[in-house]
């Protein structure tokens, strides 16, 4: 997709599509009302007849005398008082949406001009890039003989603003862009049948992302992690043909050319700069990402029921999302350092699996008694957090489909957050807003430790249903004490199902707009 801007007068663009925003009130926007007056009042006999102007709602207006587009979309803001960055977020995709469905190959979109209280344009324009990536996006990477996957026509995209702004919207649209790819990224991953995704797979994809995007990477095999003592991981690994990889990736940010000095973005911005400052290291300590990278979960010998298991490939959607970071983060040559770790394996049952009852030895020598074997994530993360402390990271956020009681709690909205650093905790809150792909802070209070007890090793590796997303993230902690650290449950957030069947991308926006924040 092809992003640029536009400084002319709506009403003088000469395009296959011209969006403009109509409030519910019946108020036109600027650029709505500038062409409303080359038609002679057409848009406002529309609205006033047929068009609501509802949050959404689309109208696509063909045939007019007076302006240079093939057509004008109507696109519905909802209430004047009630319009903010989500609901832009939202009408963006309507919009591109009813210009899709045209075949339109090309179109000039005017809502970004419309100020937002605490939304630049810079902000605006990456929310355009961002919705034209998800809305165009098709998978087709396992489709044989049938009729081909049909892909969007749209391919070029121009925002319409003042000139003044031009510099700006086109640095967030760049942005956008990358934050878009990163996402494609993270979806294809996550929707590869699991025999196809493996983890020699994953390793090798980034390999080649490495190659392309000027970023180290590491494949550990079989032989090295067992060097590692990782007794955690390879206890989950070891019940699969596939085998395991531990990979490595690493982005040099910081040896690049500083970035020009910015005003601070709002509150967003200065939180994350609060909560990765005066961390261990060195002025250029990284910030690490580790993904859950189970490329298929049958849950073990504690099998899952096998109504819906084939949406188990999606369980490393964590790790796809790092996948997906890096990508974003090396495109946009952000002048920070970032370290992506994926311990990639599978969940079988076999004759090596792991049993219930079972204690097993973490890198840490911390050892675990495994009561279900399908709470296997936090045993393959356990050792890729000791790992990471070798580091000295600024901050480490790991990234996981971890457990269906976070789903119970807060649906297909809001991804888990979990963290007793609280201005990490505001910090990646504030940027979830401000990338439209929202957390919702659970809490990690010290008593729910005690679930975890066990008779016969130093912990437990479920503690029981009662706050079973809670204990897994406090199962997690025993291994984050050297760091700031921050857990993402994404169990309800990364993958959609039904007839929309497919991963969503998130958190790539989250994490690309946190990482954004610290420059």
């Amino acid at each position: 997709m092809d992003f640029s801007t536009q400084t002319s007068s709506p009403e003088k663009i000469k395009t296959a599509a011209l969006v403009v925003g109509v409030f519910a009130d019946g108020v036109l926007t600027p650029a709505a009302d500038v062409v409303d007056r080359a038609l002679a009042g057409a848009i406002r006999d529309v609205v006033k007849n047929e068009f609501k102007g509802r949050a959404g709602e689309t109208l696509v207006l063909r045939s007019l005398t007076g302006v240079a587009a093939q057509r004008v979309v109507l696109v519905g803001l909802g209430p004047q008082a009630g319009y903010t960055a989500k609901v832009l977020s939202s009408s963006y995709r309507a919009a591109l949406q009813a210009v899709v469905t045209t075949g339109a190959t090309e179109a000039v979109l005017t809502l970004a001009a419309l100020p937002i209280e605490g939304c630049d344009v810079r902000t605006r324009a990456r929310l355009l890039a961002i919705a034209a990536g998800d809305v165009t996006y098709r998978y087709d990477g396992t489709f044989g003989k049938r009729e081909p996957v049909v892909r969007p026509k749209l391919a070029k995209l121009l925002l319409a603003v003042d000139k003044a702004d031009a510099k700006e919207a086109e640095a967030g649209m760049a942005q956008g862009r990358a934050i878009a790819n990163g996402m494609t990224v993270a979806k294809d991953l996550g929707n590869l049948p699991p025999n196809i995704c493996t983890p020699t797979y994953l390793g090798d994809t980034a390999k080649k992302m490495g190659r392309a995007l000027k970023f180290r990477v590491e494949v550990l095999d079989r032989r090295q992690i067992e060097a590692l003592n990782m007794g955690s991981f390879l206890s989950v690994a070891r019940s699969s043909y596939e085998a395991p990889k531990f990979i490595v990736m690493r982005y040099e940010g910081s040896k690049l050319a500083p970035a020009p000095a910015k005003v601070p973005r709002g509150k967003a911005a200065a939180a994350a700069a609060a909560a990765a400052g005066g961390a261990a290291g060195s002025a250029n300590a990284p910030v690490v990402l580790v993904g859950k990278g189970i490329t298929f979960d049958s849950g073990g010998i504690s099998i899952k029921p096998a109504s819906g298991m084939d949406e188990m490939k999606y369980d490393m959607c964590g790790a796809a999302s790092v996948f997906g970071t890096m990508s974003a983060v090396a495109e946009m040559q952000l002048p920070i350092d970032v370290i992506g770790v994926v311990p990639a394996c599978e969940n079988m049952p076999s004759g090596r699996a792991n049993k219930p009852g079972d204690v097993v030895t973490s890198m840490s020598g911390q050892t675990i008694e495994i009561l279900n074997t399908d709470a296997e994530g936090r045993l393959i993360l356990c050792d890729a957090l000791t790992y990471v402390e070798r580091f000295k990271p600024s901050c480490v956020i790991d990234i996981a489909t971890l457990t269906g009681a976070c789903v119970t709690a807060l649906g297909h909205v809001n991804t888990g957050l979990f963290t007793k650093d609280d201005a990490l905790a505001d910090a990646l809150t504030a940027v979830s807003r401000q990338a439209m792909d929202p957390v919702w802070r659970l809490p990690m209070d010290d008593e729910y430790q005690d679930q975890l007890k066990s008779n016969f090793a130093d912990m437990a590796n479920i503690g029981g249903p009662p706050g079973g997303a809670v204990t897994a993230a406090c199962f997690l902690s025993r291994y984050t004490k050297a760091y700031r650290w921050a857990h993402l449950d994404i169990a309800g957030t990364a993958w959609r199902s039904g007839k929309d069947k497919g991963a969503t991308g998130r958190p790539v926006p989250l994490l690309s707009q946190f990482l954004i924040s610290l420059v």
